[in-house]
């Protein structure tokens, strides 16, 4: 039998946001069991967010999660970290609308995360286990959840560009593995791409330290793996499983898959959740 966790203690951190550019001040703390992780904005007088699929307001380069006007850009990285640690509870306060770069990957976050520490509640975990098949598809982009006793993504990542290619890599979640292997990969644009992103207001906050850059003739920054474009695109699907409400078990195999697909994914698991709930 799984307790839910929450943090230990409460951290702060602070950056820029990689799609607004804005300065952003954040806290983590530690919340009531059954809570789930919820968004405040402190700026907004203490409008509480919850980080579950119902709320995904759109999946244009990031997964943004909202309530009528007011929203919150770019999660996916930090509830990646969150999935890993197996924080079940936790108040994410910003006075912004979207958390730190932080490398633009989910290291920065992790390390937040472990530096607060987790404290075992009384509470009963209510673990997603994937107890059927799914399957999600657009054109030739697909997502397939399976039955299994862990989480496992198995990604392959198909892209024109001679120089990026093919790339798979498959992955069985662990707090170590993710560390070394998963949360340094940052995400990645094209550079022909960056002026258009610029004028839809995406991207104002990145730089070659947060983002990996490539053009027709190669990569413009060092990699830091060979493969860190599917690394990432398995960095982002952890986090986007997260708003199924809780921590996830499964074994999900992907194809150019992004957050779009991810969410309706997410959406699906999650309606089967509160369908049981309402049984």
């Amino acid at each position: 039998m799984e307790h839910q966790m929450t943090i230990a203690g409460i951290t702060t951190c602070e950056g820029i946001g990689l799609h607004t550019g804005k300065p952003v001040h954040m806290r983590f703390l530690p919340a009531p069991e059954d809570t789930g992780i919820v968004f405040v904005r402190t700026d907004l007088g203490n409008m509480k967010i919850a980080a579950v699929s119902e709320n995904v307001t759109t999946t244009l380069r990031a997964t943004t999660i909202g309530m009528g006007k007011e929203q919150i850009f770019t999660i996916e990285h930090l509830m990646s970290a969150l999935h890993i640690m197996q924080i079940d509870n936790c108040y994410i306060e910003l006075d912004a609308e979207e958390p730190p770069v932080f490398g633009g990957s989910a290291e920065g976050f992790l390390h937040i995360l472990q530096s607060a520490g987790r404290k075992e509640q009384q509470s009963v975990r209510k673990v997603i286990k994937i107890d059927r098949i799914y399957r999600v598809e657009e054109e030739d982009k697909f997502v397939i959840a399976l039955p299994y006793d862990g989480l496992r993504i198995s990604f392959t990542s198909l892209n024109e560009h001679p120089f990026i290619g093919t790339q798979y890599f498959d992955f069985v979640a662990d707090e170590k593995a993710y560390e070394a292997q998963i949360a340094p990969a940052r995400t990645i644009a094209y550079e022909n791409e960056i002026e258009q992103l610029h004028k839809m207001g995406l991207g104002l906050g990145g730089s070659l330290e947060d983002v990996i850059i490539y053009n027709d003739n190669g990569w413009i920054n060092e990699l830091r793996y060979e493969d860190e474009l599917v690394r990432h695109k398995i960095l982002d699907i952890i986090g986007d499983l997260r708003l199924a409400g809780g921590l996830v078990r499964g074994h999900f195999i992907a194809v150019k898959s992004g957050h779009k697909l991810n969410a309706k994914l997410t959406r699906l698991i999650r309606q089967r959740e509160l369908e049981k709930i309402a049984k």
